[in-house]
């Protein structure tokens, strides 16, 4: 087995600085059974791309995608694109014999994320894996969660609330962008960050979401157009376009062990810049995870003394917590970029080991059935649908 996991990455965007940190740090914090090398980034612009790679730490720059999986000095193939091009370029990748990291959701339909899933099936069989970047799972916090309810602090669980909320489009000026068109991004707050809240209700319940019945809404549906190439600081082109996803999703969803959930993901929340919260609530207590909080749970215990109840905050900072003893002294904070050191770690691990890492292509293609029967019900009135398609 070589020394070395020579990863090219994909993508040179918000998630390429994200990713690219995670890289070039998880290396040099945990003790990992093959270190990876930050071999070449690809990007579609020349002298952005080049730049960037410098910025950010990779050995080389390149415009080719064929050709970079072609290569033989490439072990690990790292995508940050939008969500339009993640199924030619996994499948893609994964036929090449590269272990795959894909950012979420997996794709932008069902059809695509069950090409990838079957791709990944595969391509395991023959010891090459893909895992899809829930990266939220990774805060040691939010993976505490998990292991409180897993051994039963919180006894059955029956109900669960989970919420994304963001406020930057809430600003009708704000331009057009990718990420607002549906033949690019998939869908809006759904895909974009109501995703992340139904990976995240069902890592910490250990359940997962069977039927729902949601509403969508686009509040703004137009937006101004920018000069080719503008970004959200650009100079404004001529005129408006449509917006084409949603600005909010909310849905009720039923849990294969009956517990039932309140969802929400907008990125019209004046005032919330980053609110993913999810509470559990059982018979036996309740944990609130915040990511505004992120490096604290609250914890309530039903079963103490009616004169020693209410919610609790635990600091998970201690090395006996999930990821932390890698890092600083106890009680010393985490962030939000420690999250992507932890996925490479664990992604790591499980390429040297020869197991599946997690989430795998199958957990982001049921992830996918969620968003895709939310938007179905939603189009039949808010009728209760299955994720089965």
């Amino acid at each position: 087995m070589s020394a070395q996991l020579r990863v090219a990455m994909i993508g040179n965007g918000f998630m390429g600085a994200a990713h690219s940190q995670g890289w070039r740090v998880a290396p040099r914090f945990f003790d990992l059974p093959q270190q990876p090398h930050m071999t070449v980034m690809v990007g579609r612009d020349p002298a952005k791309n080049a730049h960037l790679a410098q910025k950010w730490g990779w050995e080389e720059a390149s415009e080719d995608f064929e050709q970079v999986i072609a290569r033989d000095d490439i072990d690990i193939v790292d995508i940050v694109t939008p969500g339009d091009t993640h199924c030619d370029m996994a499948i893609a990748a994964l036929a090449a014999g590269k272990h795959v990291m894909c950012e979420k959701p997996l794709a932008n339909s069902v059809a695509e994320a069950k090409k990838m899933a079957d791709a990944a099936a595969s391509a395991a069989s023959k010891g090459v894996f893909a895992m899809v970047g829930f990266t939220y799972r990774r805060v040691p916090a939010a993976t505490f969660a998990r292991d409180l309810v897993a051994r039963g602090a919180v006894g059955t669980v029956r109900q669960v609330r989970a919420q994304y909320l963001q406020d930057w489009l809430s600003d009708a000026s704000v331009p057009l962008m990718w990420r607002l068109d549906k033949s690019k991004a998939g869908s809006g707050a759904l895909g974009d960050i109501g995703a992340h809240a139904i990976d995240m209700a069902q890592f910490i319940t250990g359940t997962s979401v069977t039927s729902v019945s949601g509403i969508l809404e686009t509040f703004v549906k137009e937006r101004p157009v920018l000069a080719e190439g503008q970004g959200l600081s650009g100079t404004a082109g001529t005129g408006t376009g449509p917006v084409t996803v949603d600005d909010f999703a909310a849905f009720t969803g039923r849990f294969d062990s009956g517990a039932l959930g309140v969802f929400e993901a907008t990125r019209f929340s004046t005032g919330r810049k980053n609110a993913l919260r999810v509470e559990v609530s059982g018979d036996k207590g309740a944990i609130l995870f915040d990511m505004e909080d992120m490096n604290a749970l609250q914890y309530y215990d039903a079963t103490a003394p009616g004169t020693e109840q209410g919610f609790r905050r635990i600091f998970v900072t201690e090395a006996d917590h999930p990821y932390v003893e890698a890092w600083w002294p106890a009680g010393h904070m985490l962030g939000y970029e420690h999250g992507f050191s932890h996925q490479v770690k664990d992604f790591v691990e499980a390429v040297a080991g020869g197991t599946q890492p997690t989430p795998s292509f199958a957990d982001g293609l049921q992830v996918q059935q969620v968003l895709d029967a939310v938007e179905r019900s939603s189009d039949a009135g808010s009728a209760w649908t299955s994720t089965s398609v």
